[in-house]
């Protein structure tokens, strides 16, 4: 569908009780004339405890299947996807006024650009927030500039992809996100990165919340045998395709 910015969650059950603020964020947002959100909602799971929460909204659409955490869940929400542009938000995040308009202009005004991130906030229980003072000035990024930083940084990326806001063509070619337990947003933004250059965006655009049923809270999420694979596959992912000159992501 033209002129449509799909919006993209995977959301599991302890979780859905956060899609209210997440709507609530996406109504806010104001767009240029003719242009309009689609959210795609994917349970990981097929449980009764997430459609309570699912606005009722034409621009809204659920779907449930089998368990297989965050990356399946958004790849199969991918099938419903009509917009030109994908942008990620997690079920428990928000994003803040003006985000899908500033993601837009920046890949707009920059046809050669596959990807846009901005500034993240950590949101914390008690409702302050702390910002991470290792963020890239405002502009463009060069092919592998993400991925030299989270090597020379403890595995940390200087841009946040839960941020992410890329072009949907570029996207499927890469296959979705990383089939991985945890990290698979970490591990689809260093494939595009090795690709093609993106954009940051110096205004904060999400508020990433903290709490204690998050799943990057829970200690599997750190094991450090997990962890050390996690990262051994991703980065050899990005060095192979940025190996790939001959084929990387040029913008119709």
């Amino acid at each position: 569908m033209p002129n449509t910015i799909t919006v993209i969650t995977a959301v599991h059950a302890p979780g859905a009780v956060h899609l209210p603020d997440a709507y609530k964020s996406l109504r806010e947002q104001e767009l240029p004339d003719g242009w309009d959100w689609q959210w795609v909602i994917q349970e990981d799971g097929a449980s009764d405890a997430v459609r309570p929460y699912v606005p009722d909204d034409v621009r809204v659409s659920f779907g449930q299947g089998r368990a297989g955490r965050a990356a399946m869940a958004r790849t199969m929400g991918l099938s419903r996807a009509e917009g030109a542009y994908i942008k990620v938000l997690d079920a428990d995040d928000m994003l803040t006024p003006g985000a899908l308009a500033r993601d837009l202009r920046a890949l707009a005004d920059h046809p050669d650009l596959g990807w846009a991130t901005s500034r993240a906030l950590d949101l914390l229980p008690d409702g302050s927030t702390v910002g991470f003072e290792g963020d890239p000035p405002q502009g463009p990024i060069a092919r592998g500039a993400v991925l030299e930083f989270w090597r020379a940084n403890d595995h940390r990326a200087q841009v946040h992809p839960a941020t992410l806001f890329v072009r949907r063509d570029l996207l499927l070619a890469l296959g979705g996100w990383m089939a991985l337990p945890a990290s698979e947003d970490t591990g689809l933004l260093m494939a595009l990165n090795a690709v093609s250059r993106g954009w940051f965006t110096a205004e904060t655009g999400l508020l990433y919340r903290k709490w204690p049923g998050q799943v990057t809270s829970q200690s599997a999420h750190t094991d450090e045998a997990e962890r050390a694979a996690r990262f051994a596959v991703v980065e050899a992912r990005a060095r192979v395709l940025a190996a790939m000159d001959g084929w990387r992501y040029e913008a119709p």
